[in-house]
């Protein structure tokens, strides 16, 4: 039987990372060596989550709790360092340039506190992630920030 390069490619990079998600699974793991597998697996970290969980097999019923335990917790440490390395690239989506071209200001610390506001906002679920909802904001906001910075 013969398989295209990209399905070949494919299961070779399942096989080859296969038993990484467990290994991750002690203590003291570091977010790099999460995002390492991540990285390495790219978009197929969910088939590579499946096999591994596929791959738990044995007929002792304390031995196998214990391997998806661990799996688990694999699982919690990726869903974590996914959500913390998108909140660290959160950025407002009204930028400090049109910031200041809105509100008629220069740049200082108060550009910097209302695109705070904003991105606080988004985050508290208080508006959408959007730029028209972010520029709707900063339009009832402003009056109050920049008054407040005098």
């Amino acid at each position: 039987m013969r398989l295209s390069g990209d399905l070949r490619d494919y299961l070779m990079k399942l096989t080859r990372l296969h038993l990484r998600p467990i290994a991750l699974a002690g203590e003291g793991v570091t977010d790099s060596a999460v995002r390492r597998l991540m990285r390495e697996a790219g978009e197929d970290v969910d088939d590579l989550m499946i096999l591994c969980r596929a791959d738990i097999t044995t007929k002792q019923v304390a031995r196998q709790a214990r391997y998806m335990a661990n799996f688990e917790r694999v699982e919690v440490l990726m869903a974590d360092v996914m959500v913390r390395d998108e909140m660290r690239a959160f950025q407002s989506p009204v930028r400090g340039d049109e910031i200041m071209a809105v509100c008629g200001i220069e740049p200082g610390p108060v550009v910097g506190r209302l695109k705070t506001a904003i991105e606080e906002a988004i985050l508290e679920g208080q508006i959408e992630n959007t730029h028209a909802a972010a520029l709707a904001y900063l339009h009832e906001i402003k009056d109050g920030i920049i008054n407040a910075g005098d």
